[in-house]
């Protein structure tokens, strides 16, 4: 395959600073890439998620995004999709506008548009959540779970285009103390065909956010991920479910990715039809050209 020139970008999702939340590898104009080209650049970044913007397939559509992790693509991620809407609005992609419409493999999901430059703030609905059916007798979520301080909702499989395992934690200390162990993680994942486990869980009244959360892709070869959309989206469902929300009005703040020197914030909102609301801030840190 002849090698051509892309313009690239890889930018900071839900972080406030350069260096915080969860970096995205963005190539701008993939429209004459196929699978195994885009799966293979993916996992030369390394990064947990990249993106890859081509041709809508609808006029409904703003823009059209593919999102793969180094092993894998994945139907809807949280931080790509934020990142996605930054970036197009960035590159000049789409018109300036307060409102966005992304395709991507889980179909169509509108974006909120708040401000600009660099205090411009996206907010994206995700895929509908919902639990997934699991044997009764699953020896490794059991093992999993054995080693985990759980407390609150019972661990569960929820699935808004990639499937995670979640399991509340009995408060955020414990979640910010939990030594995970990956390779019983990775098998319990491998087994239920989901992306990985996130742990959550409140914080303190004197803290500047509502949830910690945590998660681990081991079986991706992301032990941690920094930030992650779809997990506090199926969280934010989950917990809705059950009438427990944190915060006020159905909205709250979650904080992921301290443990890495990453912390990112996510802003989550369950409107009144049930629907989750992700967003958060975006910061550019490389922009240029890819050769490929």
């Amino acid at each position: 395959m002849q090698r051509t020139s892309h313009r690239y970008l890889q930018v900071d999702v839900f972080a406030d600073r350069p260096g915080a939340g969860n970096p995205l590898g963005v190539v701008l104009d993939a429209g004459g890439w196929d699978t195994a080209r885009m799966q293979a650049f993916a996992a030369w970044t390394n990064l947990s998620e990249t993106i890859f913007f081509l041709p809508p397939t609808t006029p409904d559509a703003s823009y059209r995004i593919r999102i793969f992790t180094p092993r894998q693509e994945l139907p809807f991620a949280g931080h790509p999709s934020v990142g996605a809407a930054w970036a197009a609005l960035h590159a000049g992609l789409v018109p300036g506008s307060a409102t966005l419409v992304q395709e991507c493999a889980a179909g169509l999901l509108p974006v909120r548009v708040e401000g600009d430059g660099l205090q411009r703030a996206i907010c994206l609905r995700a895929p509908w959540a919902h639990p997934m059916d699991v044997a009764a007798a699953l020896p490794e979520r059991d093992a999993v779970l054995a080693r985990l301080p759980a407390a609150g909702l019972p661990a569960a499989l929820w699935n808004n285009g990639p499937a995670w395992w979640l399991v509340e934690l009995r408060d955020a200390a414990a979640v910010r103390a939990l030594q995970p162990d990956l390779p019983a993680i990775a098998a319990l994942t491998q087994a239920t065909g989901a992306v990985g486990l996130a742990v959550f869980g409140r914080a303190g009244v004197h803290d500047d956010h509502d949830l910690a959360v945590r998660a681990f892709c081991p079986a991706d070869n992301i032990p941690e991920d920094p930030v992650t959309g779809s997990v506090n989206a199926c969280i934010a469902a989950a917990l809705s479910a059950a009438g427990t929300l944190p915060g006020t009005a159905g909205r709250y703040l979650a904080s992921q990715g301290r443990e890495l020197g990453r912390d990112g914030r996510v802003h989550l909102a369950v409107d009144d039809e049930g629907e989750v609301w992700i967003g958060g801030q975006v910061q550019p840190v490389i922009e240029g050209q890819v050769t490929w």
